[in-house]
């Protein structure tokens, strides 16, 4: 999960065997603790449904689907997809992120949150 910016507020590796729907309630639950005063995501239509009704009345928040517009012709960015998308290609620049070294899912986890520290960091020593 990342914040506007494209920087990373909460994550949550799992195995293959779960859906990413489902994945994205333990992520919105972590995110609302760490951060109570989040009232609103932005999600893909994968997660529209019964994800919107248990988002709403178990954490409070709302979760808001980006959609394709209606009548596209072509190939257009959805809104707010692109922020994740960005950050997902700032990740893909570290060889760590493309391999699967990890046996366990929290090294995974602390490994994108120190890539993310590392860039956070570039950006602010720029002249």
């Amino acid at each position: 999960m990342t914040d506007t910016l494209g920087l990373v507020l909460s994550c949550e590796v799992h195995s293959a065997g779960i859906q990413d729907r489902d994945g994205a309630k333990d992520v919105i639950t972590k995110a609302k603790v760490k951060y109570p005063s989040v009232i609103k995501f932005f999600a893909d239509s994968g997660y529209a449904g019964a994800l919107q009704i248990w988002c709403f009345l178990t954490v409070r928040a709302l979760l808001t689907i980006s959609r394709k517009i209606i009548d596209q012709v072509g190939f257009k960015v959805i809104p707010k997809r692109w922020i994740v998308e960005r950050t997902f290609g700032w990740l893909n620049n570290f060889r760590r992120m493309s391999k699967d070294y990890e046996h366990n899912y929290t090294t995974s986890e602390h490994i994108i949150y120190i890539n993310m520290i590392t860039l956070m960091l570039k950006k602010l020593a720029k002249p």
